[in-house]
């Protein structure tokens, strides 16, 4: 069971229904856990051995969604802005109330992006000799 599907279920009443399309699969459970495990065996039964995972669907869920979306990108901003000044970082996870291991990690693909890219002189350079 290397495999993982992904789907999403929907709250219906006091339950949860899914439907995995791709298989033509349908499930349904009291619980979060008891629908991936009924959408497991589903699987099962038509042959797919793979382990399941469901993303649950409502309308607050998605606004909650985006709301740490929004909030992430701006905690990325507020951590360059901090590391351009020259803030230690232990005072950006201070003044962003940010984990210091999320503000390394921030920090790590910021340095690691910025290493891939060419510096802005050089590629007008390049360009204004071609």
């Amino acid at each position: 069971m290397s495999e993982t599907i992904e789907g999403q279920t929907h709250r219906r009443g006091r339950g949860w229904v899914t439907h995995l399309a791709e298989h033509g699969v349908y499930a349904h459970g009291r619980t979060l856990g008891a629908t991936e495990a009924n959408a497991a065996q589903a699987l099962e039964l038509v042959g797919v051995g793979a382990e399941v995972t469901l993303i649950p669907v409502t309308p607050e869920l998605e606004t909650l969604r985006a709301a740490d979306d929004a909030r992430e990108q701006a905690l990325r901003a507020a951590v360059h802005a901090l590391a351009l000044r020259r803030t230690t970082r232990r005072d950006i996870a201070l003044a962003t109330r940010a984990p210091a291991w999320q503000v390394r990690q921030i920090l790590a693909e910021q340095a690691k992006k910025d290493a891939s890219q060419p510096p802005a002189e050089s590629a007008t350079t390049a360009e204004g000799t071609v």
